[in-house]
């Protein structure tokens, strides 16, 4: 929800339009020479003045290599500079691809997207709607402005199910603590009727949880290279077969440097190639290893012994640098709340919930999950943590691990 109501401006989506319009060009009859002139040169003047914009973005972001800034008044300011010479090139894109007698249809269609994107450009720029939260973001090569709901629970009800008699939100992940009170919260539906049902699956039988006794801090120097130890014996045990799951491509590289010439199974690892790639390449290869982050955490699928363990580096709490987190942050401060333990908790909850159900698919899946953060024993919220998750049995003991696969 956050994403689909919020506004996102980008290179691809300039690019996009420029090369539709070019498409379109090409098709015009000889005699409509001058018209293509035109309307090619002002696509190219948009996608110029978009570039200059885009530059203008990136060199605003924090630190080199971040991927998000929160656009201040300050930025929004250098921002509209740039962004005046691309508002006036949509516009003369706009007036050449305008309503005209014998015009194919398909430049309609283009007409309106190019005043959708000048009408969100607009408002990226200004950055001044309370309700959202506005920023740039680099995703590889390629920049983004985006607007991004700092609520959406009023969007969801009013917009989504206002207009209904009744509605049925099911999923496995829904309560922390076996409570609905955080997701009824974060979709503003506090009166809406709830129902827990027991899992389907045996997880006693079925599944053992590794908690690694001696892991230094997560926040040390020293926590990738113990994790990349536990991570290549628990390998061991496990002969390959296994998710390793990161909140950091930092962290992912690190480890991945660490283990890559000492472990005997296929690596694959997130980047080399596309998400649907990698993962059917580890469905076919015997005993492989992926090594991925926030992307393979939820929506994957693999049933079978093909994978019989998910390792989880650290606890997946949201980074309270990046402008979204950081915008609800101050608003549950406002409120009087606290952020920590109404957000922060509860998101890196379910998302590790998540990230562990990657293993037990089906009734005749059996599987080690691995958490090798020690503050889900150390810290207080770890509790937290462990009151939702399945009920399984808990070991620091590998060769318990290898025993239970019938690996040992």
């Amino acid at each position: 929800a956050t994403q689909y109501f919020g506004l996102s401006v980008s290179t691809h989506r300039v690019d996009e339009l420029c090369r539709d319009v070019a498409r379109a060009v090409g098709e015009l009859p000889a005699e409509a020479a001058r018209t293509a002139v035109g309307i090619a040169g002002a696509a190219s003047d948009v996608q110029q003045a978009a570039r200059r914009l885009f530059d203008a973005a990136r060199a605003e972001l924090s630190r080199p290599g971040g991927d998000r800034t929160r656009i201040t008044p300050a930025i929004a300011g250098r921002l509209q500079e740039a962004g005046v010479p691309v508002l006036a090139a949509l516009d003369q894109l706009g007036h050449l691809l305008g309503p005209t007698a014998n015009r194919p249809d398909v430049f309609a269609s283009l007409d309106a997207r190019g005043r959708l994107l000048a009408e969100d450009t607009r408002v990226l720029l200004a950055a001044d709607d309370p309700r959202f939260v506005h920023f740039i973001e680099a995703r590889g090569r390629q920049a983004l402005l985006r607007a991004a709901p700092i609520e959406v629970g009023d969007i969801i009800r009013d917009t989504i199910l206002a207009e209904r008699t009744a509605t049925v939100l099911t999923s496995a992940t829904l309560t922390v603590e076996q409570s609905f009170d955080y997701a009824l919260a974060r979709l503003g539906l506090p009166e809406a009727a709830t129902l827990r049902l027991p899992s389907e699956f045996d997880y006693r039988s079925q599944a053992v949880l590794f908690l690694p006794s001696d892991m230094p801090d997560p926040r040390s120097a020293d926590f990738n290279a113990a994790a990349a130890e536990v991570i290549a014996a628990l390998l061991d045990r496990t002969e390959g077969r296994a998710f390793v799951l990161f909140t950091s491509y930092a962290a992912m590289r690190d480890v991945h440097a660490r283990l890559e010439a000492r472990l005997p199974w296929p690596l694959l690892v997130q980047g080399t190639a596309p998400r649907p790639v990698i993962l059917r390449d580890f469905r076919a290869t015997p005993n492989a290893v992926l090594l991925g982050t926030s992307s393979f955490w939820q929506g994957v699928d693999v049933a079978g012994e093909a994978l019989s363990c998910v390792i989880i580096d650290r606890l997946p709490f949201l980074s309270p640098a990046d402008p979204l987190v950081a915008a609800r942050i101050a608003a549950i401060e406002t409120r009087g709340g606290q952020p920590f333990h109404d957000y922060q908790v509860p998101t890196a909850i379910l998302t590790l919930l998540q990230g562990l159900g990657r293993l037990i698919r089906t009734r005749a899946d059996r599987g080690v999950l691995a958490v090798l953060d020690p503050r889900l024993t150390r810290m207080g919220y770890g509790r937290r943590f462990m009151a939702s998750l399945p009920d399984t049995r808990i070991t620091d003991d590998l060769d318990e691990v290898g025993r239970f696969l019938g690996t040992r």
